[in-house]
């Protein structure tokens, strides 16, 4: 859930409004402080299963825990609800054993133990073939049962079908459900974790399984603060649909117990609140008022210019750190004018990255040329090029793939499935984004001068994510992504993640499935070195993404805070563990 290589969307009221619902920011309790957080918008949902939006992601964290997580100053794995790192073992058959035990203190809010019944509950609806996770489901394939011990309910073992990089990190990816909450009629019980890992289609039938996925997948696991809750320090306290979301501290949390461990027991704001505003003028004049407390991603005109004013200088501190993730234009590549690859990288020439990233991005971003962060050194295939910014040579391609101005009218056509079609683009960005509206319209001008005319449109986040998700697009600006683990790329790249997966643009074939099937289980470092280093050139020479850059967060934490320090994972910082620093003092 949280720390599984998951990508996620980043996409990227009035004064008088912001300063009557922010105003409790200065509220301290027992030295702690409440800390807000601007949120461009609302989060999609808070079903730590279902969730497929960042900000989602990262509200979450509080409310939920996993086996294990990834800490935010080591990037090291740490252990959560796991009293430690898993003991792995494998059978002379290629099994994989996975042995777990929860920690002792580990218990529900009524007081219960969590145990390892739990996690197998958690997994059976991950696994259970109607929940709405399909982007998921890919990365727990690789368990396919669970041993437990009669003399220690706390203590269990997955039992893994051969090796898989990703096992030890996605075992310890679940998120804990308390049972009595989730599946009050005990439907799950009626299944197990072979069955539901064996005969998916089968089950997807059941009357059973649907009965139960239709009431998880429902709106109150989503957003009602009854049916909202986990094991983790906060609770569900308030949401209030395109203001804010509020977590509040638990009373009696038993993490607690285990202070300091690692950052995931650091839990000290009382209060938790996520602002919406989605307009980032608007949401400035909140920050420099002192009414938000935390803002990422300002925009980057915006953020080079608040140092010029001394009231953000004597409150906020700015940071940017690198960003382990990528901004991208994505091209449909099933759709008729847009099939034929020299098409599609006669689109990359036109891109000037350069431009993007020193006028619209004021220097905060790397040109990207994949999907792999440079600083993931035993990935990264530093051979490959970004495509270089040359309109001759995009109508050079243009050419050769067939696409003339036959009728004089200064746009290209082509003849497909015997009509003339106008080489017209309709390129859709997100409402509220306005990096992402400025790199499409540099992207229209640049298209224009190749003979491409490109319609720039902007959707409203919710219809966005869809359009995106049923491939009803030609092409789309957005970004993934990705914490410090192993790259699968079967989510985004895999032909099977068409269809209810990430494969938005309908990339790839029997080759590259190969190869991405043969990353995920190939423990030799370097013979996983090369296959990458294949797959991310087959990636760049197909095209169907138009890789832009990889970002530098922008963000801005107030100076009264202590455990502020920026992190590369996502979002950069971790609120709930803000302290105040001494010289603060409660009120």
């Amino acid at each position: 859930m949280f720390i599984r290589q998951i990508k996620f969307y980043s996409f990227l009221v009035v004064v008088s409004f912001i300063a009557a619902s922010c105003g409790g920011n200065k509220k301290k309790n027992n030295g702690n402080p409440v800390v807000i957080v601007h949120e461009l918008s609302d989060a999609q949902m808070l079903n730590p299963v279902n969730y497929s939006d960042a900000a989602a992601g990262y509200i979450i964290t509080n409310i939920y825990q996993n086996l294990l997580g990834i800490d935010f100053k080591t990037l090291e794995l740490v252990p959560i609800l796991a009293e430690s790192r898993p003991e792995i073992t494998t059978s002379p058959d290629s099994q994989l054993f996975i042995t777990y035990r929860i920690r002792e203190q580990a218990r529900w809010d009524d007081g219960s133990p969590i145990t390892a019944k739990d996690i197998e509950f958690s997994l059976k609806v991950i696994k259970n073939p109607r929940v709405d996770n399909l982007n998921n489901k890919p990365y727990f394939e690789f368990i396919t049962d669970m041993k437990f011990y009669d003399d220690d309910p706390k203590k269990f073992t997955f039992v893994c079908k051969g090796v898989y990089i990703l096992s030890e990190v996605m075992s310890g990816d679940i998120p804990a459900l308390p049972e009595a909450i989730y599946d009050p009629k005990g439907i799950m019980k009626q299944f197990t974790i072979r069955q539901l890992s064996e005969l998916q289609s089968d089950l997807a039938e059941n009357e059973r399984i649907i009965e139960f996925a239709n009431d998880f997948n429902s709106e109150k696991y989503q957003r009602d603060k009854a049916f909202i809750h986990g094991s983790g320090a906060y609770l569900l306290e308030e949401w209030a649909t395109g203001q804010k979301i509020v977590l509040k501290r638990k009373d009696n949390w038993w993490g607690d117990e285990l202070k300091g461990t690692n950052v995931y027991f650091d839990a000290n704001a009382p209060q938790i609140i996520y602002q919406t505003i989605n307009d980032q003028t608007t949401a400035l004049v909140a920050l420099k008022a002192g009414n938000i407390d935390v803002m990422r991603g300002i925009k980057p005109k915006d953020f080079s210019e608040l140092p010029k004013s001394s009231k953000y200088n004597e409150n906020f501190n700015s940071h940017t750190p690198a960003q382990l993730a990528y901004t991208y234009l994505g091209i449909n590549v099933r759709n008729p004018k847009l099939n034929d690859k020299k098409t599609r990288q006669a689109l990359a020439h036109i891109v000037d990255v350069d431009k993007i990233i020193n006028v619209v991005n004021y220097g905060y971003g790397e040109k990207a040329a994949g999907p792999v962060h440079p600083s993931k050194k035993d990935e990264y295939n530093h051979n490959l090029k970004p495509y270089e910014y040359n309109i001759d040579k995009a109508k050079q391609l243009l050419t050769e793939s067939g696409w003339t101005d036959s009728d004089g009218d200064g746009i290209l056509d082509k003849i497909i499935d015997g009509k003339k079609v106008p080489f017209t683009i309709e390129l859709i960005y997100n409402s509220g984004n306005d990096v992402r509206k400025a790199i499409c319209l540099l992207f229209q001008e640049e298209a224009r001068k190749a003979g491409i005319k490109v319609d720039v449109i902007t959707q409203e986040w919710s219809i966005f994510l869809d359009k995106t998700k049923q491939h009803e697009f030609e092409m789309y600006i957005g970004a993934w992504i990705n914490t410090p683990i192993p790259s699968d790329h079967k989510q985004i790249f895999h032909t099977s993640s068409y269809n209810g997966g990430s494969n938005y643009t309908g990339f790839g074939n029997e080759i590259t499935d190969a190869l991405i099937d043969s990353i995920r289980v190939t423990l030799d470092s370097e013979k996983r070195k090369d296959m990458n280093f294949r797959f991310q050139s087959i990636l760049h020479d197909e095209c169907s993404y138009i890789f832009l850059y990889y970002p530098q967060e922008r963000l801005a934490i107030h100076k009264r805070f202590e455990n502020a320090q920026p992190s590369l994972m996502r979002p950069g910082y971790k609120e709930a563990a803000f302290t105040l620093k001494e010289t603060e003092t409660a009120e």
